[in-house]
């Protein structure tokens, strides 16, 4: 029987819209996150610096991605998955609509409430999904099925940007944020609804001799983690840049030491797919390490680099409903601080730096709002004049526009090589997504040639088209990496190492922010993007040296 004559099991849709709904409030939050964190207090914000801001971004990203270990193991052993997956859904809701109140008590409470939130909800749903494929008649349809799983989860990525800044520059923050805790409500009860169709594959796994239990894996492995992350804080000076980064980083060693004794303790029918996918967890890695960087790299790019003046005839409607704002070209008046007459000078109006020496001999200069500054001459507007530019977090929603739109595509040119007995292995996908995002890197670096190393801004087509390159090569991976994990788990522990994919993607996550952090140490802008491309080489070849190994494990439990 051929993939087109087959149907795809009845709870896929309740799945899908409970995890467009869940992705919906996550990056509706995620998307104005830094923002909110940076904006001055007198605008509802916290009036962090932006290295400050980036740190907990960074740092809440990551844990975000940790938890599902625990929540997995959890669902696995005791609560099962619809449990699990409601529960974090209720917390991530409270979580978002919590900070919506002001208070820095408050935010904290919030930002652990997501994080614990997300650790039961996107693992289990995963796998709740991934078992409904295991019956005979809907097993050769799982890739397909996790591809358009995934397809949800980014057109509540897409949206949601949109709603994020109209309703933050209508109404404030706090009804961004109540927006994104909807969402996840609605997600949830999808999910009741659709109950009876997923209900059969909700099933506790049967600890084997060997396992440890959960004491034993709380003295083990989650109170050592809590101990390394405190040592992390507190070492002299940093490691990784930062504080949080060398706490993050240093406590997930017992977590990472925790897969590789479930590997180790496995029965020998056990090794070979458990020590698979903890291959393929190592080398993602780097896929997210640089993937994520939409968030940090390429927002700057985006902001500083790209030309976002909208046409005269959408300008209007747009600013009206929030998308986009207004920015004038006459020059504000700038008090000089500290900060800048320790760099000996100052820009004035016309971009020339204004000596000031080593004491203050002026109060005042006037400067252009920073979009002018590298405008080409002939998008210039007249002497006081302004232009209308698009909301920087709206290039947010490219990537995931382009999963909705290349999903269907892609799922049907697999389908197209299935018929003819040419489809590619699972893993075999997962290195080509390697390579083709790393293909995307090299259309930043024509971007920074066709800029003059940021002396003008760009056409946003650069943008936009080195996300459709990269979101190829992510729906070669991320959907495939899920199905695999599901193919190839052990069924008592497969809630479990669907958090060690998520473990994979929490340290991508973390080692983004360390890769953007350097960011300004790059005079040449291209070679921060080269190196970003000699990394995802890199684990092209890995994991192609892997495919014989991988393929003949694929072959024989899949």
């Amino acid at each position: 029987m051929t993939t087109a004559k087959l149907k795809h099991p009845a709870g896929l849709p309740f799945l899908f819209f409970s995890e467009m709904w869940e992705r919906f409030g996550y990056y509706l939050m995620i998307g104005i996150f830094t923002l909110y964190l940076e904006a001055p207090e007198k605008e509802g914000g916290f009036g962090m610096a932006s290295n400050q801001s980036a740190d907990i971004y960074g740092t809440f990203i990551a844990l975000v991605f940790l938890t599902p270990f625990l929540g997995g193991l959890l669902a696995d052993r005791i609560m099962g998955y619809r449990k699990s997956i409601i529960i974090g859904g209720v917390l991530m809701g409270l979580g978002y609509c919590l900070l919506a109140v002001k208070g820095a008590e408050i935010f904290w409470v919030s930002l652990v409430l997501i994080i614990l939130g997300n650790g039961f909800f996107k693992p289990n749903i995963s796998t709740l999904l991934g078992n409904l494929y295991n019956e005979p008649k809907y097993a050769p349809l799982k890739d397909s099925g996790y591809s358009i799983f995934y397809m949800g989860i980014n057109i509540g990525a897409a949206i949601c940007n949109f709603f994020a800044a109209s309703l933050r520059n209508n109404f404030g923050w706090g009804a961004a944020f109540i927006c994104a805790g909807v969402g996840m409500f609605l997600g949830v009860a999808i999910f009741i609804f659709g109950n009876k169709h997923y209900k059969h594959a909700d099933v506790l796994k049967p600890v084997q001799a060997g396992d440890l239990s959960m004491m034993q894996i709380l003295n083990t492995t989650i109170l050592p983690a809590i101990v390394a992350g405190v040592l992390g804080w507190m070492i002299p000076g940093n490691i990784f840049g930062s504080d949080s980064t060398d706490a993050f980083l240093i406590g997930a060693l017992p977590v990472v030491g925790f897969y590789v004794m479930t590997y180790v303790r496995s029965s020998a029918e056990e090794k070979k797919p458990v020590g698979a996918l903890l291959a393929i967890f190592a080398v993602v890695v780097i896929f997210w390490a640089v993937f994520k960087q939409n968030g940090t790299a390429l927002t700057t790019w985006a902001n500083k680099y790209t030309d976002r003046e909208m046409p005269a005839a959408v300008a209007k409607p747009l600013d009206a409903l929030g998308f986009a704002k207004k920015v004038s070209a006459a020059p504000d008046s700038i008090e000089l601080t500290d900060a800048h007459f320790r760099k000996q000078y100052v820009l004035n109006a016309a971009g020339s730096k204004l000596m000031v020496g080593g004491k203050p001999k002026v109060k005042k200069v006037f400067a252009q709002n920073d979009y002018f500054k590298n405008l080409p001459a002939e998008k210039m507007p007249p002497e006081n004049g302004s232009v209308t530019t698009l909301n920087t977090e709206i290039f947010q929603s490219v990537n995931p526009l382009w999963v909705v739109l290349l999903t269907f595509p892609v799922v049907g040119f697999f389908a197209w090589l299935s018929r003819r007995k040419k489809e590619p292995s699972t893993a075999s996908k997962i290195a080509i997504g390697l390579g083709i995002s790393a293909l995307s890197t090299l259309v930043m670096v024509a971007a920074v040639y066709a800029g003059s190393n940021g002396a003008i801004k760009v056409s946003p087509w650069w943008l936009i088209g080195a996300y459709g390159v990269i979101t190829l090569g992510e729906l070669c991976l991320s959907p495939m990496g899920l199905s695999l994990v599901s193919k190839l788990s052990p069924g008592r522990i497969t809630a479990l190492m669907m958090g060690g994919w998520f473990l994979a993607t929490s340290l991508g996550n973390k080692l983004s922010g360390v890769l953007a952090s350097m960011w300004d140490t790059y005079e040449n802008k291209a070679v921060f993007f080269i190196v970003n491309c000699a990394l995802l080489g890199v684990a092209t070849v890995i994991m192609v040296l892997l495919l014989k190994r991988l393929n003949a494990v694929l072959k024989q439990y899949s």
